[in-house]
């Protein structure tokens, strides 16, 4: 892996290789738990994906794969992905909480707001500072 790795532009890479609705709808998938290609996973964690592949770091069911497909929403993007990204706001690891809270105010998720707003008071201070930034940013807007 390039020491010039980032998730922006790898999820970049990989739209150009397979379709932003191929990301999306991968980045999905993981979020609900379903299997995926290596490659996506590589794509989305760089070189922490193959340690995820090889067993390690929890395996390819343990949280980074989820907390990786919820950044992934973060650079592609469809409504479809919506309901799945409300869903993880109830995950049990707090890493992907937060990171679903990040997608949710930076796509502005207005079905989100009620599970944004419950989740101020998670017991974790990083999900409860995200959720306040993406019920500020949904309530802004309108949603």
């Amino acid at each position: 892996m390039a020491l010039s790795w980032t998730p922006r532009g790898s999820v970049g890479a990989e739209c150009d290789r397979r379709g932003e609705a191929g990301v999306v709808s991968g980045c999905v998938a993981l979020l609900e738990g379903r299997e995926v290609d290596d490659e996506l996973v590589i794509a989305l964690g760089g070189a922490h994906g193959q340690l995820v592949l090889d067993g390690r770091e929890g395996g390819i069911h343990g949280y980074w794969p989820r907390v990786w497909a919820a950044r992934g929403l973060l650079y592609a993007w469809d409504e479809s992905a919506a309901s799945a990204v409300i869903q993880a706001t109830a995950d049990p690891h707090w890493r992907v909480r937060e990171m679903a809270l990040k997608v949710i105010n930076r796509r502005l998720v207005g079905d989100a707001l009620d599970a944004a707003a419950e989740l101020r008071n998670d017991p974790v201070p990083r999900v409860r500072q995200a959720a306040e930034r993406a019920v500020v940013a949904l309530t802004s807007a309108g949603a």
